[in-house]
């Protein structure tokens, strides 16, 4: 009969990833040590290396278990069924709640993905896309002029690059918390992207006249 798991070995090893994504965050991945994680978590080396493999293993639980966390935030609201704008208030509300408890791990997912090996970032950048997809389609359903003007992926990535730097100057503990900025968020953008307008044709890069002239002659 093979031995179980301890108690408290699953709390064990999400503590370990919110110290690691916290390094990695303020550090950055190349620049944090298991040495450090492990004095960071008040284990032993040789502990730290019962719930990991090694440094990598860390970076992609942590990247994996955020993305997956946020792409079921996406499924949970799309299952109450609401109406477009109600269902893009609910996706904004629920991430700005999540980014409040998990600022490190998106930053790691964000900064430190370039570390990861090609099998594992197809996976995570898959669902990242997946939940990508899931902003913009309801921006599109929501307004359809910035679907038809293929402008609803960029408006999503303009959303979230709203939300993500907000915790770089955010502070709870002042007049608001999130859960009162949250549907700021969510009345800035909807009442903002009614506005957004296709922009006119780019026009063709203009020949120097030398160039030009070559052209013809040939």
């Amino acid at each position: 009969m093979s031995r179980g798991r301890a108690a408290g070995y699953e709390d064990q090893r999400e503590l370990i990833l919110r110290h690691a994504a916290r390094l990695f965050a303020e550090r950055g991945y190349p620049g944090t040590s298991m040495n450090e994680v492990a004095q960071a978590c008040g284990l032993s080396k040789p502990a730290l290396y019962h719930y990991f493999r090694d440094k990598y293993d860390l970076l992609v639980h942590i990247a994996e278990s955020h993305i997956v966390r946020l792409r079921t935030l996406v499924t949970e609201v799309a299952a109450q069924g609401l109406a477009p704008e109600e269902r893009l208030r609910g996706l904004i509300g629920r991430f700005v709640r999540e980014y409040a408890q998990a600022r490190y791990a998106h930053r790691v997912l964000t900064e430190d993905v370039k570390f990861l090996r090609p099998e594992d970032a197809e996976r995570i950048l898959g669902t990242e896309r997946a939940v990508v997809a899931a902003f913009a389609g309801t921006i599109a359903e929501l307004w359809p002029h910035v679907g038809q003007a293929q402008l609803a992926k960029p408006t999503t990535m303009l959303l979230f690059g709203m939300i993500n730097w907000m915790f770089t100057w955010f502070r709870p503990d002042g007049g608001l918390d999130y859960e009162a900025m949250a549907p700021i968020v969510a009345d800035l953008f909807c009442g903002g992207v009614p506005l957004v307008k296709a922009p006119p044709a780019r026009k063709a890069p203009r020949q120097p006249a030398r160039r030009a002239r070559q052209a013809k002659a040939g």
